[in-house]
């Protein structure tokens, strides 16, 4: 079935920043796969955007799977006609210090936050190739664009996930294809009460992240599509990546101090 709108998949669609996303791109008169593991989540997303018309559906997925990932994206072009947005935007966080980490810590992170978006991105780019236009948005992490002391496996995936999708950026403007990578810093969504925490005490990691100013999913989406629509290669909150780049740039003894007192802060929540 060929269609005049505009389609886009989201995974990790059904709660959080995919949630978000998800509503944002309904409002703009977008057609919405909502994939996720998550089958109550993500059907009762799917219930309340067609509420009035047919917005979304709901498929289930599994990103570390890339059988599963290359079949919905191939069945979604074969069956709407084409494929304007690719959001591989499904993860999970760690907090721990690298020597409490497991090689099964590493897998599980690895295959989830980096294998999954090279899932998406390597069937994603091939079909959008073939018709000549389309955007693929990484979410990767502010984590992805600097040091982040006590989630170093976290971060490992992010940074990777932002050489990857900037470097392609510019691979994939000869075939009509644009890329960007969604760089978010703090975020009111359940990633953080999800997320593990090996040998660390959570309560008390969360009692100080509720001490961040953080961003409501909405508004993220909404600089999210702001960010699509002027190509960006990295799409972060202005004011947050402006300190950031100053920490890094003009200030790096600051910037040093600033991590070393996220160590500290972290060491002071270690449970043994």
């Amino acid at each position: 079935m060929k269609t005049e709108k505009k389609t886009a998949i989201v995974t990790g669609g059904a709660s959080g920043i995919g949630k978000a996303l998800c509503s944002e791109l309904v409002s703009q008169g977008i057609f919405v796969i909502i994939a996720d593991i998550n089958e109550k989540e993500g059907r009762d997303l799917e219930s309340n955007f067609n509420e009035k018309m047919l917005n979304s559906r709901y498929e289930y997925l599994d990103v570390t799977d890339f059988t599963q990932v290359d079949r919905l994206i191939k069945d979604t072009y074969e069956e709407y006609g084409r494929l304007d947005y690719l959001f591989n935007n499904a993860g999970i966080a760690m907090y721990g210090e690298l020597f409490d980490m497991t090689i099964d810590d590493w897998k599980e992170m690895m295959d989830i936050n980096l294998w999954g978006v090279i899932h998406g991105t390597q069937a994603g780019y091939s079909i959008m190739k073939e018709q000549g236009f389309g955007h693929i948005v990484n979410t990767a992490s502010a984590a992805g664009l600097g040091p982040s002391p006590v989630s170093s496996v976290y971060s490992t995936t992010k940074h990777a996930v932002v050489g990857l999708t900037t470097s392609l950026h510019y691979e994939a403007e000869q075939f009509g294809i644009k890329v960007s990578a969604l760089c978010p810093a703090f975020v009111d969504t359940p990633i953080f009460e999800k997320a593990k925490a090996v040998n660390i005490n959570k309560s008390l990691i969360m009692n100080q992240l509720e001490k961040q100013k953080v961003m409501t999913p909405e508004k993220l989406a909404k600089i999210t599509l702001n960010g699509i629509h002027k190509n960006k290669p990295v799409i972060c909150p202005m004011p947050f990546r402006k300190t950031m780049d100053a920490f890094f740039a003009i200030f790096p003894p600051a910037h040093r101090a600033l991590m070393r007192m996220v160590c500290k802060v972290s060491r002071q929540a270690r449970i043994s």
